[in-house]
């Protein structure tokens, strides 16, 4: 403004610039602005440019905001991996978040959970494996297709803890019988994929299906299954269900990644569904908890010539399996033939 008066005063404007240390292109520019303007003209005006050559293009924006409503609770790195996504995954939150997304809100534990990562690091391929029981009648967007098409109500888990390999099948009642079938289809994948399973430990809690009842003096079948194989089987303390951390993980990530955004219109389907994410969690999908790796890589860094195939057991309906099997001891490695045959890979 003073020196807008100065000119004003001198009409000079090679004086006005020598005065104010500046150029007469500097004094005409603020002289015009006052003279356009007045007073307001002598503001400072933003120096943001009118085009940005590196924003994200709008279809792209499009494409991630109807990614995150899809996968509502899954974070921007498994969005990217799930959707194909070019953007990285701090652009996908940024776009997120411009978008009026909420960043998920994470449940507190009471009990802090040992970071045993390192330790859990140097144990061998199928040294240890969680095996525990999921009930899917309490994840809201699985009830309603399990009541129409009579979906199966139990999940049984197998998962290894260093690799993170992963083996499920389905059940109608959480029996005994269902536990042993399932650990016997799990053994014979193993056995027959050249694992030592007299170095195997089948660690799970003490529900009944495991353990029978817990005054038994007896060890139940589910036991006795274990041992006829040469592997071990251990049980978790009373109430620490911390012990079964990784399998629990996996839980978790299956209502976010899988039961919270498909939909199923009967039992094929469910069963090629659910074989097709039992592929893609362990051949493709990357643990950020282990280095990004695969749980197939993981399992190849550990034993270089296991086959591929290791990761590919598909899932069974359990009680089907028994009903159509007179003797379920001599009709084991058929059945897993079988089923093999029934269901590959997509």
């Amino acid at each position: 403004m003073r020196m807008v008066l100065h000119y004003k005063e001198h009409k000079n404007v090679m004086l006005t610039a020598r005065i104010f240390n500046t150029t007469r292109k500097t004094v005409y520019k603020w002289l015009k602005r006052y003279d356009n303007e007045g007073y307001s003209g002598l503001e400072s005006l933003s120096t943001r440019p009118h085009n940005f050559p590196f924003e994200t293009p709008k279809e792209v924006k499009a494409q991630v905001i109807a990614a995150k409503h899809k996968y509502k609770n899954i974070g921007a790195e498994q969005i990217k991996l799930l959707a194909g996504l070019k953007p990285c995954p701090d652009t996908i939150r940024k776009i997120c978040r411009e978008a009026g997304f909420k960043p998920r809100k994470r449940v507190k534990k009471h009990v802090t959970k040992q970071n045993l990562r390192s330790v859990k690091k140097l144990w061998n391929l199928f040294q240890q494996i969680c095996v525990d029981v999921k009930h899917l009648n309490d994840i809201p967007n699985y009830y309603l297709f399990m009541r129409l098409y009579n979906l199966p109500v139990y999940q049984f888990t197998a998962r290894d803890v260093t690799s993170g390999l992963t083996f499920w099948s389905f059940a109608y009642e959480k029996s005994l019988t269902n536990a042993v079938l399932f650990i016997k289809y799990v053994f014979e994948h193993l056995k027959a994929h050249g694992v030592d399973l007299s170095k195997v430990t089948i660690q799970t809690d003490n529900g009944s299906e495991f353990i029978g009842t817990p005054a038994a003096k007896k060890l139940s079948e589910f036991t006795k299954t274990i041992l006829t194989y040469g592997a071990r089987h251990s049980t978790i303390p009373l109430a620490a269900h911390r012990f079964q951390a990784d399998v629990e993980t996996f839980h978790n990530l299956e209502e976010t990644e899988f039961f919270d955004v498909e939909t199923f219109n009967g039992m094929r389907v469910f069963l090629n569904k659910t074989n097709t994410y039992t592929l893609w969690f362990n051949l493709i999908r990357p643990n950020t908890y282990k280095e990004k790796q695969t749980p197939l890589q993981i399992a190849k860094s550990k034993v270089p010539n296991i086959s591929k195939s290791v990761a590919m057991l598909p899932p069974l309906i359990l009680d089907s399996v028994i009903k159509d099997m007179r003797n379920l001891d001599s009709e084991m490695e058929y059945m897993y033939k079988s089923v093999y045959d029934v269901l590959r890979t997509p």
